[in-house]
C-alpha cells in the first residue's frame, strides 16, 4: 500500500485528525488538503464529515476546488469515500435547518432520521446489514458493528444505491455505493478494528 496517496480533503471538518490518524496506520501516503494539485495527485480521495448539512456545503463550495473533484472522481474514476456528513452531501439536496443543494453526485435527499420514541442525535455502536456485496466491506460479518453520531440520514431515489442498512426506530441506509463513489454514515475513524479494515478495504480498490 506504500503507492497510494489519500487525500483527505481539508474543509474545516472536525474529523479530520481523526481520519487522519486512522489512515497513517494502514499507509504513510496521506495529506490533509484542500489544494488542486493534492487532489489531482492523489490515488484515493475522502470527504469527511461533521457538523450540519448546509453550513458544510458552504465550506466545501468556498474551500474545496469542485471542478477538480469532480473531473478525478468522474473522469479518472479515483475511488471516493464520503464519511458521516461527507456522505450526506453527495446527495441532490439536504433539509437541515433549510433546504441546501448537494453535489448531486447519488440522486437522494437527506432528512431527519425517523427514530420513533429513541433520542436523537443517534450515538454510539449499532450493526449495517449489508444488502449487495462491496469490496468495501470484504472481510467484515454480515452484521457488523460501526459507530455513530446522527440525527439525520440518506434517503436514495435509486434502491440500486443502497448497500446497508441499519436499524434506529426504522431502517436508514448506512452504507451508500455508485462506481467508484462510496459513502458511510457512521464514522470508520472511531470503529476501532471494523473501522481500520474497512479503510484497508477502501485503499485496496483502484
Amino acid at each position: 500500500m506504500s503507492k497510494k496517496k489519500v487525500c483527505i480533503l481539508d474543509y474545516g471538518s472536525g474529523n479530520v485528525q481523526s481520519v487522519l490518524n486512522m489512515f497513517l496506520t494502514l499507509t504513510g501516503g496521506v495529506v490533509v488538503s484542500n489544494r488542486a494539485e493534492d487532489v489531482d495527485s492523489a490515488t484515493h480521495i475522502v470527504m469527511p464529515g461533521v457538523g450540519a448539512f448546509g453550513a458544510s456545503m458552504e465550506k466545501i463550495k468556498k474551500m474545496i476546488p469542485l471542478e477538480v473533484l469532480r473531473r478525478e472522481v468522474f473522469e479518472k474514476k479515483k475511488p471516493f469515500l464520503g464519511i458521516c456528513v461527507g456522505m450526506q452531501v453527495l446527495a441532490d439536496k439536504g433539509y437541515e435547518f433549510g433546504e441546501y443543494d448537494g453535489l448531486g453526485w447519488i440522486p437522494g435527499g437527506v432528512e431527519k432520521i425517523n427514530a420513533g420514541d429513541l433520542p436523537l442525535p443517534h450515538i454510539g455502536w449499532n450493526n449495517i446489514v449489508a444488502s449487495q456485496k462491496t469490496p468495501l466491506l470484504d472481510g467484515l460479518s454480515a452484521s457488523q458493528d460501526f459507530y455513530f453520531v446522527h440525527s439525520f440520514v440518506f434517503r436514495e431515489k435509486d434502491g440500486a444505491d443502497v448497500v446497508a442498512k441499519t436499524e434506529y426506530g426504522g431502517k436508514f441506509n448506512s452504507v451508500i455505493a455508485r462506481g467508484n463513489i462510496f459513502g458511510v454514515q457512521f464514522h470508520p475513524e472511531k470503529s476501532q478494528k471494523a473501522g481500520a479494515v474497512l479503510l484497508k478495504n477502501f485503499l485496496s480498490l483502484s
